[in-house]
């Protein structure tokens, strides 16, 4: 018994290539979405400029809190929270720091504008976008959209802030 291999019509392999192309071209956007682009990274302090030091046409709502000293992790001091930043069009989110106070934000509507002490360039993120704030990171947040924006934060909040409703 002898076997033929068949020839692959040749739009089955553009195609093939056309797919692999526009796959990896996704996936790249996808990894840079909401974060400053490597070549725009700056040293702290090199970056955006501070802004607005007072919150604008933002509604900032506690959504829960857990005192980590009394978990199996043991960590004194801190509170893991969750926010729910709502940010009207127009509404600043005002400069503040990161250096003790580690967050992760999850843009769940709309589009904001991030002002980053650590980034040469504003950057845009929409709604999917994750953003870890670390160290290092001073910033203030524009929405220069038309719509309202809706940030999820969580925060390893340090228990001597005492909860400031202007801590941002």
């Amino acid at each position: 018994m002898t076997t033929t291999k068949q020839a692959v019509p040749v739009w089955h392999r553009v195609m093939r290539g056309a797919i692999v192309t526009v796959t990896l071209s996704l996936v790249s956007v996808m990894a840079y979405a909401g974060q400053c682009p490597a070549d725009k990274r700056v040293a702290d302090g090199q970056g955006q400029r501070p802004g607005a030091t007072e919150p604008k046409g933002v509604t900032d709502t506690v959504r829960a809190s857990t005192d980590l000293s009394k978990e199996p992790a043991a960590v004194a001091g801190r509170l893991l929270r969750l926010r729910q930043l709502d940010v009207q069009p127009g509404g600043i989110v005002p400069w503040h720091s990161h250096n003790n106070r580690p967050a992760i934000i999850y843009i769940v509507a709309g589009e904001i504008v991030e002002y980053a002490s650590n980034c040469a360039v504003p950057i845009v993120h929409r709604a999917g976008d994750v953003t870890a704030e670390r160290n290092g990171t001073s910033h203030w947040w524009k929405n220069e959209g038309g719509s309202p924006a809706v940030l999820l934060s969580s925060d390893l909040f340090p228990v001597e802030m005492k909860m400031d409703p202007h801590t941002m």
